[in-house]
């Protein structure tokens, strides 16, 4: 491999010594961003004394329901505390529980697996597509067998899933699809809303997310009238409130007590008013950051696609080692050798997520309730294998991510410089390539199943001797 370099840029990688190309100190801008408006808002919720939706009369919660629904294009939206809640929440309104099987991606945040064990319910792990890094048809089907009661799919980094394949997939099977829209608020598949087209479907309002509030929250959507009411019973203990008049106290059912925050649904109903004008900088950031990053041979960036669109919740990039003149046994190697010359230059490249989900503890060694559901009558037992996710093990050794620095529409200068860094740690890939042959490498699951050895080790000592 021969690479045509500019010694004036490549003589000073930082990650030997040089001089980075973002210079330290450079700030990445807070997120979320918080204006007088947020302020306001906040403090409007806090002089109506009402707090949550066990106040009669509180108004910005079911005012923050009405906006999404209205921004999601469903006929429903039930807030809730936290995400996990939400989907919680959204498969028990569908009738999951004990025993049941769910068939959730292999590569996500560990909520969307949780959330049915959660239920007493089985997840099912299903592989990803190499390039949009989600689950697909075809992997999906894999999954499903007589006892699947739900397929959850997961828009994720904010790219959505190919929603109508799959949709047709489980439709033959008589399965419903929940969308975990978690990543991808804003995002629109064939001109439709993501978090419209499942039977019900969930967002995250965590401080980290594209829309946020100032700590947690989530969002429930449906069309379907009867899904909204059960969501809305089961998240306060089971009871039908009324938006006016005495609480009876009855439950009706099991429920949890995952109510909103009164003063978290008026934050992320401000932020919520100018979400399309973040949303439509973000965009514009993100893609002229990318546009010159196209001509980086061996860089896979992330794309939307022709017929979506992309949230840019988180960027992902895949690294081949055949640009760098080294074969597929080095992929792991090469990226940990960019990622870290790239951290040197002032670029937050890093993982998200070590290992498959299957890989990690509370499911591949069965820490549920106990034994619980693996140990229920007629459940399957599925023990985890590395070459059952062959495509989510490759996308976790060869890529890396920057989280969170591109989300303030202000962001733009920042990843023009991160651009300019990427140049510079490619137009030296001879010297990367030889750091990356010499790495001590090991993939990033396996050294992810040590740490969490040592964690426990450290917490539970008399429990390892």
């Amino acid at each position: 491999m021969t690479t045509t370099s500019d010694p004036r840029t490549t003589a000073g990688l930082a990650l030997f010594g040089g001089k980075p190309a973002v210079p330290r100190g450079t700030r990445i801008p807070a997120w979320p961003r918080v204006t007088p408006d947020d302020r306001a808002a906040v403090m409007r919720a806090l002089d109506s004394g009402r707090f949550t939706t066990a106040s009669a009369g509180e108004e910005e919660i079911p005012a923050l329901e009405r906006e999404w629904a209205e921004q999601a294009g469903t006929r429903h939206c039930v807030a809730v505390s936290n995400g996990t809640a939400a989907l919680s929440i959204a498969l028990r309104a569908l009738g999951v529980g004990p025993g049941d099987e769910v068939v959730v991606p292999a590569l996500s945040f560990i909520a969307t697996a949780a959330a049915p064990l959660h239920l007493l319910a089985v997840p099912v792990f299903a592989d990803i597509d190499p390039y949009t890094y989600n689950v697909t048809a075809a992997t999906v089907e894999a999954a499903i067998t007589p006892r699947t009661r739900a397929v959850v799919v997961v828009h994720l980094h904010g790219l959505p899933v190919d929603l109508d394949e799959i949709a047709a997939v489980a439709a033959r099977y008589d399965v419903p699809v929940v969308e975990d829209a978690a990543q991808a608020h804003g995002a629109h598949y064939r001109d439709r809303p993501v978090g419209s087209i499942g039977a019900i479907n969930t967002f995250s309002l965590n401080v980290s997310k594209n829309l946020a509030t100032c700590g947690e929250g989530g969002l429930i959507t449906t069309d379907d009238p009867e899904l909204a009411t059960r969501a809305t019973m089961l998240r306060q203990f089971g009871e039908l409130i009324p938006a006016r008049g005495e609480r009876s106290y009855v439950a009706h059912e099991l429920g949890w007590n995952n109510k909103p925050n009164a003063l978290q649904a008026a934050f992320t109903r401000s932020q919520l008013a100018r979400f399309p004008e973040e949303n439509a900088q973000r965009d514009a950031n993100v893609r002229a950051m990318l546009r010159g990053l196209t001509d980086l041979t061996g860089l896979v960036l992330p794309q939307p696609g022709d017929d979506r669109t992309h949230a840019w919740h988180i960027l992902r990039f895949r690294i081949d080692p055949a640009a760098f003149g080294l074969g597929p046994r080095h992929a792991g190697p090469v990226r940990a050798a960019v990622q870290r010359a790239l951290r040197a230059e002032g670029v937050p490249a890093g993982p998200y997520q070590l290992m498959p989900l299957p890989a990690q503890r509370v499911f591949r060694e069965r820490r549920g309730l106990g034994p619980y559901p693996w140990a229920l009558p007629g459940v399957d037992d599925r023990p985890y294998r590395e070459a059952d996710f062959p495509v989510t093990h490759q996308v976790i050794d060869n890529s890396f991510t920057i989280q969170k620095a591109h989300l303030h529409p202000d962001a733009g200068e920042l990843l023009q410089r991160y651009a300019a860094a990427f140049r510079k740690v490619w137009a030296d890939r001879d010297r990367i390539a030889r750091y990356a042959a010499e790495l001590d490498y090991q993939p990033p699951w396996r050294q992810a199943a040590a740490i969490a050895e040592k964690e426990w080790a450290r917490a539970f000592p008399e429990a390892v001797s």
